[in-house]
């Protein structure tokens, strides 16, 4: 059991982080104090409305990316010691990520100066898909070098 659980530290790890940004320490209130002056820094000539736009589209790719490093870790989890891509994998990834989106905006729903949104769920679960189509893509062209290194060892020792 143990061998099989440090494959899945670093999913914990990310649930952790996630709802560590769950809480109103990462509220928008919160985040916008940080992000909205370097916006401005950036754009001085941007708008009020401009600048919230960009503060909101920023940290809606902050959902795609954390459930994207999640996802991968998720993977990584569910592979185990296995090697290659198989789709019931890449399936077990995405139903436990979309699982945790839901859950982690049930979790918001409590928490003071946040609340839950159903458009946040499909927001991270684009994320966690969109990555599971980057890591199918890296195991398929991946495949075809590590599987010509086995031929050619099987070829020399014959």
């Amino acid at each position: 059991m143990a061998k099989h659980f440090i494959y899945w530290i670093p999913a914990i790890c990310v649930a952790t982080l996630i709802s560590i940004f769950s809480t109103h320490y990462f509220s928008s209130a919160e985040t916008s104090r940080i992000l909205t002056p370097f916006l401005h820094w950036i754009f001085p000539a941007a708008s009020p409305h401009t600048l919230r736009r960009m503060n909101t589209a920023i940290r809606k790719l902050a959902h795609i990316t954390e459930f994207g490093v999640f996802s991968i870790a998720l993977f990584h989890g569910v592979r185990g010691e296995r090697n290659g891509w198989r789709w019931q994998w890449a399936l077990a990834t995405l139903l436990i990520a979309v699982s945790y989106a839901g859950l982690d905006e049930w979790h918001q729903s409590f928490v003071p100066m946040r609340e839950a949104r159903f458009r946040d769920v499909l927001i991270d679960s684009i994320g966690a898909l969109l990555t599971q189509a980057l890591v199918w893509g890296y195991a398929r062209f991946h495949r075809p070098a590590a599987e010509s290194v086995e031929l050619s060892e099987k070829t020399t020792t014959t």
